[in-house]
């Protein structure tokens, strides 16, 4: 018994350090599988979206495990104002001989491609302005250098496409709008059209470049006529419908070539649907016509008022639905988009297209009909 007292402490103290030895390892294997658990969900997603989007795979993890920061979150931009706060009023319109056209683009850098959006709101409405020109470079730069920064005052999302007329037969600045209307539809759903000749800058940026409920006739007095209204029912120079009013009308005739007469052709055919012209304020709606010779090439339209006379009859089938012409070029600078369109088609190709109601087909060409066949509806 003296002999086994001591040996039975000793193997008791021994079990105790067993015991705690045991316990020690099991509580750091739970400790270490516990941590593998939750690693493993985190692996396998990371294993499957590997498989969908390998490329993506840092983006999607970074939105796991990062903490959305609500301060650096952009806030949807809201509708612009009905009246810009940018507005000026009347301004001093600068004509400079040394102007040059890198000094434009360089003044408007936020425009690409001819577009504009404003930055810090959503545009009312998306406007296209159709300019048609030839050989009236000068012009067209002037008008530039003061109608960007005037279209952005009004916090507008604008484009300007140029309309040139190729090759040196009359000039035709009713069937250029038809076809820049049609061209620039396929940009972008525009909601306004401005129908803008290229001599024409407007004074003051209360007049809006923005549609109405009822066409807008824009120029109510230029500096050439001491700013008053050409006559009563003039309806030329700078004008706004929206996509369906120009629609409703057919748009213009094609059948003026020389100046004069598409404009009031347009009024009557306005007038045929019941629709009213608006204007601006007479002091609102000011144009400075930067002054010039009569083009080569676009002699009065002696045959005006014979067309004039025979609207009525015709505008259903001259128009939009007829409108014949050949894309040369579509080059997007940086200022505006360049269109070039040839609209002197052979005579028997027109006739054939134009008399047969059943293979014109609205909104085409017949230049598409007869080079690309008939267009998908």
């Amino acid at each position: 018994m003296g002999f086994c007292s001591p040996v039975c402490k000793i193997l008791r103290r021994a079990k105790y350090f067993v015991l705690l030895f045991l316990s020690l390892s099991v509580l750091a294997w739970i400790a270490t599988f516990s941590g593998e658990t939750v690693k493993s969900p985190q692996e396998t997603l990371t294993a499957t979206e590997t498989l969908v989007k390998g490329d993506s795979l840092r983006d999607k993890l970074n939105s796991w495990t990062t903490t959305p920061d609500r301060a650096n979150t952009p806030t949807p931009k809201g509708k612009c104002l009905k009246e810009s706060p940018l507005l000026q009023g009347s301004v001093k319109l600068s004509f400079e001989s040394s102007l040059k056209l890198k000094d434009v683009v360089s003044e408007n850098d936020a425009v690409a491609e001819g577009e504009y959006e404003p930055p810090g709101c959503v545009a009312r409405q998306s406007v296209a302005i159709l300019i048609p020109h030839r050989n009236r470079e000068r012009h067209l730069l002037y008008l530039l250098h003061h109608l960007h920064p005037f279209l952005q005052r009004q916090q507008l999302h604008y484009a300007i496409y140029i309309i040139q007329q190729a090759g040196d037969k009359t000039f035709n600045r009713a069937k250029l709008l038809n076809a820049g209307y049609l061209e620039a539809l396929k940009d972008y759903n525009w909601d306004c059209f401005i129908f803008h000749d290229v001599d024409l800058v407007p004074e003051n940026d209360h007049n809006l470049y923005v549609c109405d409920k009822q066409p807008k006739h824009l120029v109510v007095g230029r500096n050439a006529t001491g700013y008053k209204l050409r006559y009563k029912g003039y309806f030329g120079g700078v004008t706004a419908m929206t996509k369906e009013q120009f629609l409703k009308v057919n748009g213009f005739s094609n059948t003026y070539w020389g100046w004069g007469g598409e404009d009031d052709d347009l009024r009557i055919r306005v007038e045929l649907q019941k629709m009213m012209i608006v204007r601006p304020p007479t002091d609102v709606g000011r144009y400075t016509m930067v002054f010039h010779k009569r083009d080569s090439g676009n002699e009065i339209n002696k045959d005006r008022m014979r067309l004039l006379g025979r609207t009525r009859q015709v505008w259903r089938k001259d128009g939009l639905n007829s409108c014949s012409y050949k894309t040369l070029s579509v080059e997007r600078l940086p200022l505006y988009v360049n269109v070039t369109v040839d609209i002197v088609l052979l005579e028997l190709e027109e006739e054939l297209c134009c008399s047969s109601r059943r293979h014109c087909i609205t909104l085409r060409t017949c230049t598409q009909i007869f080079h690309n066949g008939p267009a998908a509806r």
